[in-house]
């Protein structure tokens, strides 16, 4: 009876199913903060550094995005990857940005949303840590 559930679930999670682990974190990430009124501007920003998940607007803030996936939380939880070395990348890039859009002055922040895939594959999890974290290291940012 597995072909009369794909009957009855949304057309976007057949679809999502197909795409890595990771993209469809980032994915329903992004319903989810779309849901809370969020603007979404920018997905996998990619710099020599790294990568910017997501880029949002919350009213008048610019917020860095940090979308961490798992099926389970056996290693942790997904929030707990984003350590202090990571932080610090996540802070470079997140400057570097501002700046090549002309947005140093605007106030801006780091959320960290943890999505966790049941066994069912259904619906995940999803854990949103506004305001994660301050921005790391000898670059600082405005706020």
């Amino acid at each position: 009876m597995r072909w009369l559930s794909t009957l009855t679930e949304p057309l976007w999670l057949r679809l999502d199913r197909r795409l890595p682990l990771g993209r469809r974190g980032e994915n329903a990430a992004a319903r989810y903060l779309k849901r809370l009124g969020y603007l979404i501007v920018a997905r996998s920003q990619k710099a020599a550094i790294g990568e910017i998940d997501l880029v949002a607007v919350d009213r008048r803030t610019v917020v860095f995005v940090e979308v961490k996936t798992r099926t389970t939380q056996d290693a942790g939880h997904p929030a707990d990857a984003v350590d202090d070395a990571k932080q610090r990348r996540l802070t470079r890039l997140a400057l570097s940005y501002l700046q090549r859009h002309d947005l140093l002055e605007c106030r801006s922040r780091f959320d960290v949303v943890a999505v966790t895939w049941g066994d069912d594959g259904q619906r995940p999890a999803i854990e949103h840590f506004q305001d994660a974290f301050e921005s790391v290291g000898s670059e600082g940012m405005f706020s």
